[in-house]
Formats: C-alpha cells, structure tokens, sequence
C-alpha cells in the first residue's frame, strides 16, 4: 500500500507544472461601476445544493418542484462514503438510489461530489485522540477512493459532472492539516479512473471553503494545487466564497470584487476553462453566532440578491446556492437554515425574493455598461448594466447608504423595483436626467 501511495505523487509526467503568471492575487479596486464580463442564462448559470436523500420521498419530490418553479436546472448533490458503505465492501444505496432516480425523474442536471472516509479506509491511527472524527480524516489509499467514485460514475450515468471530495483546505474535511499533496494525489488517481470510465463527463476539483486559504501562514490551496501541476488535468476549478455580506468580510467590507477579479485573471491566464463557485450563501440562523453574523431571514434574502447580482457579472461559469431547503438536527445550529425552503419545501423569503429577482431580469441577460451618473453619489454606491434580449436596458443598483442619483441620457420612462419587498415604482425623466432613489437593498432600474 506504502509503495503504491509512494507511486501517486504529482511529480509525474502527467501533472508537470502548469505555468504560473503571478502569485495568487488579492489587491483590487473598489466596487463602484461593473460592466459584465459575459451574457447569463440563469437556467444554466444559476444552481442550488440539495440534500434530497435526507427527506421523505414526496418531501423531496415537493423540493425538486420549487426549483423548477424558479425555471433553474441545477443541483449539487454531495455523497459521503463512510455512509454508503460503513463495512469494506458492504454498501448501503437505497437513499442515494431513491434520490438519483428523482432527479433522472425531474431531468435535473447535477454535479455530484463524494467525502467523507469509512472507519475502514480512514488515515486515522488506531487509538488516536481524534480517532472518533475518523471520516474526517483522508483516506490511507487515495486508489481505494478512485475505485469507489468509478463505481459510483458506473451505478449513476445520470450524473453530469463528478467533483472530487469536499473542502480539503480546512480541518473539517481534511485532518490533521490542510495537505496540497495528498489530494493532488486524491484528485489524479481520481481523474484517471473517471477518465478511463465516463470520459466524456467533466470533473472539477473539490470546491475549496472561502478563498481556498489553508490557515495561517500556509497560503492557498488552490496556487499550491496549481504549482503541483492540477491544473494540466483540465478539471473545473471550484471554491465556496462564504463571507460576512454580499460585498465583503469582516475584515474589508468590499473585499469580494477585490479578490475575485484579479484571481479569476489569474486563474484564467492559468489555463482554467471553467470557474464555479459550488457553495455559497448565508444562514437565517438565530444563534449561538456560528463564524457567520446572524442575519435572520429578511437579511438572508437581501444578502442572497446582492451577492447574485455581483457574481453574475464576474467571471463565473456556474454558481450553486447552499441550500435548497433547511436541514434537520443532523446539522449544526447554523447549517439546519441556509435553505431557500423551509424543512417541509414551503417558500422563505429568500425563495420568493429570488422568484421575483428571476422574473424582472428574465431567461437571459447580456453585458451592457452601467448609466451614466450626475452628480454627488450615495456612500458605497454599487452599480451593474444589463441589457435584455428585447433591447431594454436593466440597472442593478444599491448603497450602503440610501440616496439618490441622477441618471444623465436617461430613457423617458423607466419602472425601479424592489424585488426584496416585491414593490415597484413608475419613474419619468425630467430634460433628459431621471432621479433613482437607492436603497440598501438591490434595486433593479428597467427601461419602459
């Protein structure tokens, strides 16, 4: 076993360094103005994580209809392998079985990812103080879990891309430490198999928790991923940019843009064809404070609208809200409400805010450059441009302060809405200038 583990390091011919134009970058200008970087489609653009083997079947069922109600396409789905198979050789699949067939059944596309190691397979020495968190701890053999997702990709066709465990640059998923190695191994032994069983399905790389940061002064998963040589692979790169608000963290309140651009650059000039975000979100939680502040549920629908309506002009190709629906007590305090549904599929704010959201852009979106702006600006004004395939220019727009501004070369007429509250206004231009009340809460400007 030693020996074949010995054989799997990424120095081999298959994973030669892929080159590097720049360290991974985190300086950037501060939001204000956002042309988008491509068209969206949501129904392609837009999916939400879902755990429909936790339900009842006509629960689950209820779930994969509210989706569809939204007109979205996507799930991710996430497999644990010390579940589906607690004894070596010994696999228990009803559930997963079940909730493959519901989304054949629904026509849902999916990517699908497998964590979380057996008692069995698990690194953890025998005795160890840790040793009951042994599923968090990386398999001994990176091959035993390469022949479990081949089996996997051979029970489940239906599955679109495959994704290669879950966060391994955290200490939940990953112990006793962050190891840029190990799951390169994990990840080519991986990628071989699949490739070699379903070589027309793409695979992506575990989606890495925030920016990817391994702790301290150990620096990014994915740079050091990237110098390893994963990138030569040709896998999705995936990472999960949880933060305090739609625009920031606790740290720099207007940090996403600022990280996010640069780095997708870089990303791309690295040869990266596809960039998903498969995890993020915010909790309507009411506490203990859990990392993230407590926003209750009217905040987890305005974060929710804010941060789409930024990824969705950056540089993403696919982006996967958590979650579909509240979690029971099998989840921590804050991880039983991040759904868009409560536990029985019926709607919170954040899913009916989210359907209107949807409703006023419609099926499809393209790049436009936002107003033109007159005057003194509300504080920490953010403001993106769209134009719809009817012609009709759309204005994404909110502050950190309400106030208004003054749109010069504006159209005559022009309807703002609210789709937080679900309220909208009728407003006319006055010689050639048209004042917009902005609000902290995103406000979508729509030509008559």
């Amino acid at each position: 076993m030693a020996a074949t583990r010995r054989a799997m390091v990424l120095g081999t011919a298959a994973l030669a360094a892929a080159p590097l134009a720049q360290a991974w970058p985190w300086d950037g200008l501060p939001v204000q103005a956002l042309k988008p970087v491509r068209p969206v489609v949501w129904r392609d653009f837009l999916g939400v994580n879902a755990q429909l083997q936790w339900f009842p079947i006509e629960v689950a069922r209820k779930q994969v209809k509210q989706l569809q109600a939204l007109g979205l396409n996507w799930v991710r789905l996430g497999l644990h392998w010390f579940l589906l198979e607690p004894q070596e050789g010994q696999y228990k699949l009803e559930p997963i079985d079940a909730m493959m067939a519901l989304v054949k059944e629904a026509g849902l596309r999916n990517i699908t990812y497998v964590v979380g190691t057996p008692r069995w397979a698990s690194s953890v020495d025998k005795g160890d103080k840790y040793e009951q968190y042994f599923d968090k701890f990386p398999p001994r053999d990176p091959v035993v879990f390469a022949q479990r997702m081949v089996m996997l990709a051979k029970r489940y066709p239906q599955v679109d891309s495959w994704q290669v465990w879950n966060e391994p640059n955290i200490l939940g998923f990953w112990a006793p430490k962050p190891d840029p190695e190990g799951y390169g191994r994990m990840l080519l032994t991986s990628v071989q198999g699949l490739r070699a069983t379903v070589p027309n399905k793409p695979i992506a790389m575990a989606g890495m928790a925030y920016f990817s940061e391994m702790g301290g002064s150990q620096g990014l998963m994915i740079e050091a991923l990237a110098k390893l040589g994963a990138f030569n692979l040709n896998v999705t790169v995936a990472y999960h940019p949880y933060t305090a608000t739609a625009e920031g963290s606790q740290a720099d309140a207007r940090d996403f843009v600022k990280r996010v651009q640069p780095a997708h650059q870089w990303l791309r000039s690295a040869g990266v064809k596809q960039i998903w975000s498969t995890e993020w979100g915010w909790s309507s939680y009411k506490g203990p404070v859990e990392e993230q502040p407590l926003v209750g549920e009217d905040g987890q629908a305005d974060h929710t609208l804010r941060r789409l309506a930024l990824m969705a002009a950056l540089d993403y190709d696919r982006v996967f809200l958590f979650t579909l629906s509240d979690l029971d007590k099998r989840a921590s305090v804050r991880d039983q409400s991040y759904g868009l549904l409560r536990e029985n599929g019926e709607p919170k704010p954040v899913y009916i805010a989210l359907q209107r959201f949807l409703q006023i852009c419609g099926p499809r979106l393209e790049p436009d450059n936002p107003p033109t702006l007159d005057g003194a600006l509300p504080e920490g004004l953010v403001s993106i441009g769209w134009r719809r395939p009817d012609g009709r220019k759309l204005w994404m727009v909110w502050a950190n302060k309400p106030g208004t501004v003054r749109l010069k070369n504006a159209p005559r007429q022009a309807t703002l809405h609210q789709p937080l509250k679900g309220t909208q206004k009728a407003l006319s231009a006055l010689d050639g200038v048209l004042s917009v009340p902005v609000d902290t809460a995103l406000q979508i400007l729509v030509d008559a």
